[in-house]
């Protein structure tokens, strides 16, 4: 999937008024992924999510940064501290950081995010992509470029899980085209300790319910009690 929708929320305010009692309903844990265009942004929403009863925030560094020529916060090591070290200075609660996959080396914008303390990072963001229109010959999205995101991308972010998880010692969360419990499975044999649907609940909403029965499923096939077990177990060639 190639989207450009943009991140368009009603803010911090009205989410904590309007969404977080309805989600509270629910047996499950509340993440809020948090996104800004300068660090006083990221300071200042977690101030106020830190007052709340969520039970974590992750900080979306992919965006621009307007303070340093709209260069995105996640594509180096200082960057990535930086703001995660800001952040951490005002929030108590768990702090994951989603790292993007457009960087030269994707240990190194995790490595910041360890030494500016947060709690884990979460892997990965989508890549950025065209698609062309060849009878126009203009791009097909209106932004030009888009995040690719879906199975395709999945190799690609499983190889990125498993240098991360060898270089940090926080969790390793795994993002990238998971639609089945083998590629839940292979993210974490990888190093994930945790794993996140994304692109498959667009064409099936069950997609997760799906996912962690098939998860089941193997464990009992192969009688591990413990999924924790698998964890970063892969036999290198």
């Amino acid at each position: 999937m190639l989207n450009a929708i943009g991140l368009q929320n009603p803010g911090v305010e009205y989410v904590i008024e309007h969404y977080l009692p309805k989600l509270k309903q629910y047996d499950t844990a509340i993440i809020v992924n948090a996104i800004g265009n300068t660090i006083e942004d990221y300071v200042e929403m977690c101030k106020i999510l830190n007052k709340t009863d969520i039970d974590g925030v992750e900080l979306n560094l992919s965006c621009p940064n307007v303070k340093t020529g709209c260069m995105a916060f996640g594509v180096s090591y200082e960057g990535i501290k930086e703001v995660t070290k800001a952040v951490r200075k005002v929030l108590d609660k768990p702090l994951i950081v989603k790292l993007s996959p457009n960087v030269t080396d994707i240990t190194a914008t995790a490595k910041g995010a360890e030494d500016g303390g947060a709690d884990g990072v979460s892997l990965i963001n989508t890549f950025t992509a065209m698609v062309i229109d060849i009878e126009t010959r203009r791009p097909i999205l209106g932004n030009n470029t888009g995040g690719l995101s879906g199975p395709g991308i999945r190799p690609i972010a499983v190889r990125m899980t498993y240098d991360v998880a060898k270089t940090v010692k926080i969790p390793v969360l795994g993002i990238g085209g998971i639609i089945t419990g083998a590629d839940a499975i292979e993210f974490m044999l990888a190093g994930a300790t945790a794993v996140s649907v994304g692109a498959g609940n667009f064409y099936s909403p069950d997609t997760s319910i799906k996912v962690v029965s098939e998860i089941e499923k193997y464990l009992r096939d192969h009688n591990i009690e413990d999924i924790n077990s698998i964890v970063g177990k892969v036999e290198m060639n």
